[in-house]
């Protein structure tokens, strides 16, 4: 579920699906979609483990929780002024000539957001005693995440004409609700801390 919310905002990611889509078809963009999905499994694990061994480090948890509150809050004010732009462009990679899987794994392991977006998801949900590092869990959460991510960008390139058409208006309604979300989690992880 994380994976479908942080993917559903327009980024490289996304609107490199769109494109594709629109230019090559659904199968193409459903082959980019499972590349980005398979780099997610070793930007989970790395996430999983790094953030394991913060959580074992009480000191630096709860730093970063603190360092949460204003990541959070700044994410909030950056989709909020999001929100407030027009439409998006669809312009993000050339894609006339290049295999879509490979063009899904290339991107997926450059985008830099990947490890630290899991960690973050996996710190917030200890937080809230919602993870735990057993094997069960782990795997769940990394099969959560392939699914997420996959559906969301499936769906990017099932819908591209359409989200083309309204982009405007569905960037703004989506980035306003996630400035919601994440300023409702800063002030969650606040009143976590006090009391």
């Amino acid at each position: 579920m994380f994976s479908f919310v942080g993917s559903i905002t327009p980024s490289m990611l996304n609107m490199t699906a769109l494109k594709i889509s629109l230019e090559k078809g659904k199968l193409a963009a459903n082959k980019y979609a499972f590349g980005v999905s398979l780099m997610i499994i070793p930007q989970v694990i790395i996430a999983v483990i790094l953030t394991k061994y913060i959580a074992q480090t009480p000191t630096i948890l709860e730093t970063i929780e603190k360092a949460g509150i204003v990541v959070f809050i700044a994410l909030s004010y950056y989709f909020y002024n999001e929100s407030k732009k027009g439409k998006i462009k669809v312009d993000a990679v050339k894609t006339k000539s290049i295999n879509p899987l490979l063009t899904g794994i290339s991107l997926s392991v450059l985008n830099m957001f990947g490890i630290p977006f899991f960690s973050g998801t996996i710190i917030t949900l200890d937080v809230f005693n919602l993870f735990s590092f057993d094997f069960v869990s782990v795997f769940f959460f990394i099969l959560g995440s392939v699914l997420g991510t996959f559906y969301i960008l499936f769906l990017y390139g099932k819908f591209a004409k359409i989200i083309q058409q309204k982009t405007g208006k569905l960037t703004k309604d989506i980035n306003l609700i996630l400035s919601i979300i994440t300023g409702l989690v800063a002030v969650f992880t606040v009143v976590k801390l006090f009391i």
